[in-house]
């Protein structure tokens, strides 16, 4: 079991990152190193397979890169000029080895290994089907299927058979696949989960970040584009387009949160989109105060672009200890409520007398912003205002993200003045829809058809969620509409 703080589960997880190279003898070190940059969509669990010209290797484990992939041994053992890896945050399936990606199998063509960043919201549906047909399942996970359904394809090449299986699916997915001759790299149609190409040298690069690419030298190329797949092999690298055309809806939280700050998607740099928010956040709500200090650090580079735009100090009013670990004592009930102090503390000669404003990225339950309003309370500041550098969080996620159920999302159960008392602070607000979309280049949200997948903040869902609404009839409608 993967171990989590009793403070960690207030804010949203991206499920995974996913990385592959071909054509580099140290594919699996290079892979390794990607994985290393991408720790942030995924701190559960990491693996690992390659391919030597002869044979697969794979080694997976419980816990964070540095503490699986540190051992030379170990990459020693992933010997090959190709290799792909994956990080996990789990959202479909418990924390168990079983369920720790790449998933591999033996099948009729050869080995297949996959690594899947997303959520199909059909799988459990396919699963049924498949297994009143005859199909063993190994893992709780939904990716597991889209190996099924290749197994079960009666196309006769792996692109083909892949592509036959990916028709039958609905959901968000960026794929990195490994067979004994290919990487292959496929995005979903409406481009939801990110996926990038970079080169090093003569070796193809893919992963889910452009930061996985700095790391070890690579140039990015450019962003696999939504329902692409682009096959490497040792003649190079093709580009097929085998799903029909949907209008782009790239999940928004990429920008607000999941990524690194250094990463850059659609030509856009993350910092500077964050840093844009905060702007827009000042321009919407601000309050007469005298210092504004970031919730660190995901609340860093909105709150420098909000105390740009209003020309106030930026402090660090909260220090972050970055070297908790693991607790060293039982996370009782009363260390559970001083758990918040072990991860941030006040800086209280700074924030003594001062009216501040906090910004943060989000607010999900509320507990780590209640504890934060307090600690500031209790270290002297005079008032305390929270600016939330999204809009507020009230629909669960089914597309990849590790959402709460909605009856525990404190936007979906309080309006705004309702969450300011429950959180403690003078005043709250929240950057509005179309200020968001304002920040990420857009007149405002285009209600007819969003620019993004934002179904976190509005419950516009862009695809059909089959298993939570039993909707197999709904399942059948949207696969004929692609075809």
């Amino acid at each position: 079991m993967a171990f989590q703080h009793p403070f960690d589960d207030d804010k949203l997880h991206e499920e995974c990152g996913v990385f592959g190279v071909f054509g580099n003898v140290e594919a699996a070190a290079l892979t390794a190193l990607g994985l290393h940059a991408l720790q942030h969509r995924g701190q559960e669990a990491c693996g690992i397979v390659s391919f030597d010209n002869t044979q697969f290797h794979s080694h997976r484990s419980i816990g964070r890169v540095g503490d699986n992939f540190g051992d030379e041994a170990v990459i020693a053992g992933l010997a090959g000029h190709c290799a792909i890896g994956h990080n996990r945050y789990s959202t479909s399936g418990e924390p168990a080895l079983r369920n720790v990606q790449p998933l591999f199998a033996d099948l009729g063509h050869g080995g297949l290994a996959i690594a899947h960043n997303g959520n199909l919201t059909n799988a459990q549906t396919l699963r049924n089907e498949l297994v009143s047909r005859g199909s063993i399942f190994q893992s709780t996970m939904d990716s597991e299927v889209i190996i099924h359904l290749t197994a079960t394809s009666r196309q006769a090449r792996i692109v083909d058979r892949l592509t036959d299986a990916l028709r039958q699916v609905v959901g968000a997915y960026s794929l990195v696949v490994l067979t004994s001759k290919k990487l292959i790299g496929v995005r979903d149609p409406m481009g939801i989960r990110p996926l990038v190409l970079g080169r090093l040298d003569e070796a193809y690069i893919l992963a889910s970040e452009t930061c996985a690419l700095e790391i070890i030298g690579a140039e990015f190329v450019r962003e696999i584009d939504p329902g692409e797949m682009v096959v490497v092999d040792e003649d190079g690298i093709t580009s097929h387009r085998p799903f029909p055309t949907h209008p782009r809806r790239f999940c928004i939280f990429e920008h607000v949160y999941f990524a690194r700050p250094d990463s850059i998607f659609d030509d856009r740099s993350v910092y500077e989109a964050r840093k844009r928010i905060g702007a827009e956040l000042a321009k919407e709500s601000h309050a007469p105060a005298d210092l504004v200090i970031p919730i660190p650090d995901s609340g860093t580079p909105a709150a420098l672009g909000y105390a740009q735009q209003v020309g106030l100090p930026f402090e660090l009013g909260i220090i972050r200890n970055h070297y908790i670990g693991r607790t060293f004592i039982e996370p009782t009930d009363q260390i559970r409520h001083l758990g918040v102090r072990l991860k941030h503390s006040a800086n209280a000669p700074l924030v003594k007398g001062k009216r501040i404003v906090l910004v943060d990225d989000s607010i999900v339950r509320g507990t780590t912003s209640t504890k934060i309003v307090t600690m500031m309370r209790e270290a002297g500041a005079s008032e305390v205002h929270m600016r939330i550098a999204s809009p507020p969080t009230a629909h669960s996620c089914y597309y990849g993200v590790d959402t709460p159920e909605r009856s525990k999302l404190l936007a979906a159960r309080y309006d705004l003045a309702e969450m300011a008392r429950l959180i403690g602070v003078d005043t709250l607000a929240f950057v509005s829809i179309d200020g968001l979309y304002r920040a990420m280049g857009e007149t405002s949200r285009n209600e007819g058809q969003p620019q993004y997948c934002d179904a976190c903040f509005t419950g516009d869902y862009p695809l059909a969620l089959v298993d939570r609404d039993g909707g197999q009839e709904t399942q059948l409608s949207l696969l004929n509409e692609r075809r």
